[in-house]
């Protein structure tokens, strides 16, 4: 049976939105195609009817996430320019960020993994990372670009930092600390 151009594209937003959180939940390795099918509730043939392989999969999944994340980041600072950053900072660098990958951000959750994949993965990361530095510049203190530039890539860098120590460590208290210490140091 045939599926109409409307259907197919909501099989395709279920599996791209579905394959990011599992992506983020368990690394590129530990999934494979036929689970990321049924994770959307569809059969491992369709799969290659919409894309031409895991890795395109991932690449759109991991923009899609970190478009998102862009976008909250957006809202908040237009928001409340005043206590943005804080707002910013306190989410991410959250316990619950820490405990539910599948929902956080693709880059603390598959930055070792994408590294290590090809082009269109690597260069959605990198828009991504690109939006999230400019949400972060804008929120800098300061009149001069460069350095508020410096400080949002300072500041980015140990926020995923942050959170990839949090959760690779199993003392609780200690990833606590680290998580308290780099929201204190961004104020």
């Amino acid at each position: 049976m045939k599926v109409s151009r409307e259907q197919a594209a909501l099989n395709r937003e279920r599996i791209v939105e579905e394959a990011g959180k599992l992506f983020r939940e368990r690394g590129y390795d530990g999934i494979g195609v036929a689970d990321l099918m049924k994770g959307a509730g569809l059969t491992h043939g369709g799969f290659y009817g919409h894309f031409a392989s895991k890795e395109a999969l991932l690449a759109e999944a991991t923009a899609r996430g970190l478009e998102a994340a862009v976008q909250r980041w957006q809202r908040t600072a237009e928001q409340s320019p005043q206590t943005a950053l804080a707002k910013i900072c306190h989410s991410y660098l959250s316990k619950t960020h820490v405990e539910q990958p599948a929902l956080g951000c693709s880059i603390t959750a598959l930055g070792a993994d994408v590294a290590r994949l090809g082009p269109a993965a690597r260069h959605a990361v990198t828009c991504g990372a690109q939006g999230q530095i400019g949400v972060l510049e804008q929120l800098m203190p300061g009149d001069d670009e460069a350095e508020r530039r410096k400080q949002a890539l300072v500041a980015y860098a140990g926020m995923i930092g942050a959170v990839v120590l949090a959760r690779a460590v199993d003392d609780p208290a200690l990833s606590a600390e680290v998580l308290q210490a780099m929201a204190a140091t961004l104020g």
